[in-house]
């Protein structure tokens, strides 16, 4: 198997689209321009980036970043072995020599000393200066760089750089409609859709508390973790608690709201 399949996403991926997404991003990776994708935690980023990479039948190289990431772990670096050292790519470095899709994940998250690294891919050049190796890679003519992040957690510290922002076309995510999101969630884990309507019912009571002792609201994502614990016969108000309200918050009150929630919906 060569490097380039080893990245190819085997099986189509679900994702219910939302508005013209698809079409859009279609138009951007045929003109080569970059895509910064932007929305709350767990509402299909990267569903949607995973699924327009099956679509177009492109590898794509994932990155999670994060603030202990280095400009070498994105590029690549040298590796002392037995016999002398050996150039190791870094998965950017890998995507522009194959013509991948490279995903960087929550990108504010990296240092921005790091994510300069990226620019001279970003515009008319297409290039990648490894300085260590003293080479200049040409992209692939197939190579797109993608970011995405939540403009829910933007701060002075962890934000993009203009010089940065201004390289990309984007995106704005955001979770679902009602009915919409019923659909993903009983498309996604087979539950009824009545079940999943409900589910969505506290999910959108949760949403409502962000900003009022809630940094983010219940994702999409967590309302299918608690749909494929009912499907395997978890009670729904424990699957409520287990998925929907124990990872978001500590706040007794705030817990206490949300419980009273599950309560009243599955009563």
């Amino acid at each position: 198997m060569s490097i380039k399949d080893q990245y190819l996403v085997k099986q189509e991926p679900f994702y219910q689209a939302q508005g013209r997404e698809i079409a859009l991003y279609e138009a951007a990776y045929a003109a080569k321009l970059p895509v910064m994708v932007k929305g709350p935690t767990g509402c299909g980023k990267s569903r949607f980036v995973e699924y327009m990479a099956w679509k177009l039948q492109k590898p794509l190289v994932t990155v999670a970043c994060n603030e202990d990431m280095t400009a070498s772990d994105l590029v690549g670096r040298y590796l002392l072995e037995a016999n002398g050292t050996r150039w190791l790519d870094g998965p950017l470095t890998v995507a522009a020599r194959i013509g991948a899709i490279c995903y960087l994940d929550e990108i504010v998250e990296a240092r921005q000393d790091t994510t300069v690294v990226i620019h001279p891919l970003t515009d008319h050049r297409r290039v990648l200066p490894l300085d260590k190796k003293g080479e200049l890679i040409e992209a692939h003519p197939d190579f797109q760089l993608v970011i995405s992040y939540n403009p829910g957690y933007q701060s002075l510290m962890k934000d993009l750089k203009q010089s940065t922002k201004q390289r990309f076309t984007a995106f704005d995510f955001d979770y679902p409609a009602a009915e919409l999101e019923t659909a993903i969630i009983a498309r996604e884990t087979g539950l009824a859709e009545g079940m999943a309507a409900k589910l969505v019912k506290v999910g959108q009571a949760g949403r409502n508390l962000k900003g009022h002792g809630l940094d983010e609201g219940i994702s999409t994502r967590l309302l299918v973790y608690a749909a494929t614990l009912i499907k395997r016969g978890v009670d729904a108000g424990d699957a409520c608690r287990m998925a929907l309200v124990r990872p978001i918050t500590d706040d007794a009150d705030i817990r206490a709201t949300l419980d009273h929630a599950i309560d009243a919906t599955f009563a």
